[in-house]
């Protein structure tokens, strides 16, 4: 049987950037290469790119790339004259590199699997986010979903369903495509504990701004449940001065440096539904299984 091989892509000590060395044999082996894309992003794509063309020039038997978050996820469609398709770009150049097979995590369409002409298996955070509710919000039954934007209304009614509680959504008016300019709730949460979920937050403009409307609008508390921490510029201040009981991402990303700067960041762990679905590949196991629940 074959045995499976993870490589986690690491800086060569050569000079040479983007120079990649593969320290043993992989003729014949179940390789599969982690990388995110955080950070360097173009960097570590790259470096992403070169190691599965390394391994599959070194005649391994399939290459899976695990790429807990998805590069240029956002850029998935034509919103303005003359503007990319990064993501498509991005499967493309995956393609040509080699990769037989995809695993990632709440990509911000699904439809971006289509853009790949290879297997894609999209993971979902949503079990574990579920778990971390029922264990760490003690009203959690007396509380509401709500959506930052109208994108998310589908994920949000999945979660409130499950939860068996209500769930709200805001709209928002944008005047440039990071600032948002209004925002109307639609739903009630007097009394009741708002928790925010989406799939990313960049520069937190759009959860700080709906925190603040939900608080005045008489929630008791807000928390905000987020897949892909970016946190980039201003974030970590907005969420310091934003009215959050805490603010929840899973290490998709690395956060160690990001907590230190805000205690109010909270971390799930979801090394295990990758490592699961890695072993359930390897073994030719359903990993649909993960779809709904959290491997023990």
């Amino acid at each position: 049987m074959e045995r499976v091989m993870t490589l986690a892509a690491v800086p060569s000590p050569l000079p040479l950037p983007g120079s990649v060395e593969i320290g043993e044999s992989v003729r014949g082996e179940d390789v599969y290469i982690v990388q995110s894309g955080c950070g360097e992003i173009n960097d570590n794509l790259m470096e992403l790119l070169i190691m599965i063309n390394a391994c599959k020039i070194a005649s391994s038997s399939r290459v899976t790339a695990v790429i807990p978050c998805f590069p240029y996820a956002r850029q998935d469609k034509k919103d303005k004259s003359r503007a990319p398709i990064s993501a498509k770009l991005v499967a493309n150049m995956l393609s040509v590199a080699g990769a037989d097979h995809i695993i990632t995590m709440d990509l911000h369409a699904s439809q971006i699997q289509g853009f790949f002409d290879i297997a894609v298996d999209n993971l979902y955070a949503e079990p574990a986010v579920l778990q971390w509710i029922r264990e760490n919000i003690p009203e959690w039954k007396n509380c509401i979903i709500v959506s930052p934007d109208a994108g998310g209304a589908k994920r949000v009614t999945s979660i409130a369903d499950r939860l068996n509680v209500e769930f709200a959504l805001i709209h928002k008016e944008r005047k440039k495509a990071n600032e948002v300019d209004r925002m109307v709730l639609v739903g009630d949460v007097k009394d009741r504990v708002a928790i925010l979920v989406d799939d990313m937050a960049d520069t937190c403009g759009t959860i700080c701004h709906a925190a603040d409307k939900l608080i005045s609008a008489g929630a008791i508390k807000v928390y905000a449940i987020l897949t892909h921490g970016i946190f980039s510029g201003p974030a970590i201040s907005r969420i310091n001065n934003a009215p959050f009981e805490a603010v929840v991402v899973t290490n998709t990303i690395p956060q160690e440096e990001k907590i230190k700067q805000c205690p109010k960041i909270q971390v799930i762990d979801i090394s295990m539904i990758l490592a699961e679905a890695i072993r359930r590949t390897h073994n030719g196991e359903s990993v649909s299984y993960l779809f709904s629940h959290v491997p023990l």
